[in-house]
């Protein structure tokens, strides 16, 4: 090895001369030579310059060199330098790879791009799988992120319910400079469970940050949250109910109100779809508790967010037990579409 070329190409990749260090490398190594640390760097450098099928190639001659080691990271970098340059098919066995080398120290890098890549096929079921693994990473420094599009994939499989308790978890590890986005999505998914009045609370917390702009679909949502809750107050279903009936929403109450006499029911949370035939009346209109549900959250998920934020023992075993719903369901739903059952 030339190693007057080698620290050349050091000086220079620190400086941030990539074009450089590039060159430098190239004259590294002697013929048959096998040096896994100069083609790391010069894959890393070729990254920075966008030559992404270069890197690639580079990285798997850094992989060749059994005694560098590193093999998860120089994985985990080749299926980015294979998915930049449109090669998706390599880029998963390379991140599975990654994951799958026990000395990785950072295994939910790969599992993030596993996500990505998933998501990018519309393969939700797999990606919700992947974005599972990397918030369970203790080595994870930002486990909300993955939660986020955990939260994204139960929707996409219609899971709302699910999708609110991912967005929920996500608020107890994240900063508050980045709790608005997280609100917003949460507002989706309670409009998707029927939950109305917490869907408007969440999109009034995501709309309170300056910094953030809701989405136009968040924006019709929160609209449409304002307004059922509104007319709610009176005695007639509004245009908004009516539209809101349409997709799913407040279908017991216009079900139970023809619009030539008083409302007869009112929305109920232990019975949406009004399967029971009977009203059960909640517990703000009997004064039978003393204590607002508000202050109960609250007080439930400071206390949930001090242990989370401690171990991820808890978040583990939160998202196995969601991992496992949605695989049920998706072996139930295959099974049926297969005429079984």
């Amino acid at each position: 090895m030339n190693t007057q070329a080698f620290e050349l190409a050091k000086t220079a990749y620190k400086s941030g001369d990539w074009a450089g260090a590039v060159s430098a490398l190239a004259g590294v190594k002697g013929a048959g030579e096998a040096c896994g640390e100069a083609d790391h760097l010069r894959g890393n450098a070729l990254m920075k310059l966008g030559m992404f099928p270069e890197a690639a190639e580079a990285y798997g001659e850094a992989l060749a060199d059994v005694a560098y080691g590193h093999v998860g990271a120089l994985n985990c970098n080749r299926g980015r330098a294979l998915v930049a340059a449109g090669n998706d098919a390599q880029a998963e066995a390379c991140f599975q790879a990654a994951v799958s080398d026990p000395s990785y120290p950072t295994p939910y890098k790969a599992y993030q791009a596993l996500g990505n890549l998933y998501t990018k096929r519309g393969q939700a079921l797999e990606a919700g799988t992947a974005w599972r693994s990397a918030a369970i990473d203790e080595a994870n420094p930002d486990p909300s992120g993955a939660l986020l599009k955990l939260g994204g994939c139960f929707m996409s499989l219609g899971r709302p319910d699910d999708a609110v308790e991912a967005y929920r978890t996500a608020l107890d590890f994240s900063g508050d400079n980045s709790q608005a986005k997280i609100y917003a999505e949460l507002g989706l998914a309670y409009m998707a469970s029927n939950r109305i009045a917490e869907a408007a609370d969440a999109f009034t917390k995501a709309a309170s940050d300056p910094t953030y702009q809701l989405t136009g679909e968040q924006q019709v949502s929160f609209t449409a949250a304002q307004r059922a809750l509104a007319a709610k107050q009176g005695t007639t279903p509004s245009e908004t109910e009516q539209m809101l009936a349409g997709t799913g929403y407040g279908a017991a109450d216009l079900a139970a109100n023809d619009g030539f006499g008083p409302t007869t029911a009112s929305y109920d949370p232990l019975d949406p779809l009004g399967k029971s035939g009977e009203f059960i009346p909640s517990p703000e209109d009997t004064g039978f508790f003393s204590v607002t549900e508000e202050d109960l959250m609250a007080a439930d998920k400071d206390d949930r967010k001090a242990r989370r934020k401690h171990n991820h023992r808890g978040l583990k075993v939160f998202l196995t037990i969601l991992i496992i719903l949605v695989i049920v369901g998706g072996v139930g739903g295959f099974a049926f579409y297969k005429g079984y059952g």
